[in-house]
């Protein structure tokens, strides 16, 4: 799988290795719980252990991509993953960051360099994106990419107060003339 790289970032596929600090990270109520619903909480002893040796691994790059983010100023340290997946259940794209780096505009650099790859290296034509309508932090990263708000849905998240999902779609093309607005 390819590892991307960006001003700040390294983008590379998680493995075994990424199990303590990815679960560190993951296990945090205020990080998952505008996850889908499918994400177990209170979260497994072994979750990450299992979910990546059975789930993950074993798809990485056929169809599914999880990268690791780490910061380049700490390379050995997971702080994120982001997913991008072929076909959308509607959405072909998630990710979680841990908690001590929100605001920093890091999910949102990870997520340039995801969509560059997949319209440019992978040949996706579009993709649909998701988030829970009060994941604020979220949207403003769709927004802040050129993706287009398409509508809601009903939707289950680990936070059970949550129940509905905002639906973003990004094109090619769409994503052509962003980069060339910002180039």
């Amino acid at each position: 799988m390819k590892e991307l790289i960006t001003s700040r970032l390294v983008l590379k596929a998680v493995s075994e290795e990424d199990i303590p600090s990815y679960s560190k990270y993951f296990n945090d109520y205020k990080v998952i719980r505008y996850l889908s619903a499918e994400v177990p909480w209170p979260y497994p002893e072994n979750g990450v252990r299992d979910f990546l040796r059975n789930v993950i691994i074993p798809q990485q790059g056929n169809n599914r991509w999880v990268w690791g983010i780490y910061l380049k100023s700490k390379p050995k340290i997971l702080i994120r993953c982001i997913d991008l997946w072929r076909k959308g259940t509607p959405e072909n794209r998630g990710f979680w960051l841990a908690h001590d780096y929100w605001g920093m505009g890091i999910m949102t650099e990870a997520s340039i360099a995801v969509i560059d790859y997949a319209f440019t290296d992978l040949g996706f034509k579009k993709m649909i994106f998701s988030n829970a309508v009060e994941n604020i932090a979220s949207r403003r990263i769709k927004e802040k990419t050129g993706c287009r708000f398409i509508g809601t849905i009903p939707a289950r998240f680990v936070d059970p107060k949550l129940t509905v999902s905002e639906l973003w779609e990004l094109t090619k093309d769409d994503w052509t003339e962003y980069q060339h607005r910002f180039s």
